[in-house]
C-alpha cells in the first residue's frame, strides 16, 4: 500500500513540474522556470502570487 501511495505521490508531483513547465509562457515569470517548476509544492502552499501563476500554467 506504501509503495503505491509513493508512486501516485510521484506522478502527481512529475505532473506538475511538465505542467508548469510546458505553460511557464503564460505566467508572469521571466526567469528561474526549473527551480520553479521543481519547487511548486512548497511555493503553492506558501504563496499567493506564485499560485495564480501556477493556474496560468496548468490552464495553458
Amino acid at each position: 500500500m506504501l509503495q503505491l501511495l509513493t508512486i501516485v505521490l510521484v506522478a502527481v508531483y512529475a505532473g506538475g513540474v511538465w505542467k508548469f513547465i510546458s505553460g511557464f509562457n503564460k505566467t508572469n515569470f521571466e526567469s528561474g522556470r526549473l527551480p520553479l517548476a521543481f519547487l511548486w509544492p512548497v511555493l503553492l502552499l506558501t504563496n499567493r502570487a506564485y499560485r495564480q501563476n501556477f493556474n496560468r500554467a496548468l490552464k495553458g
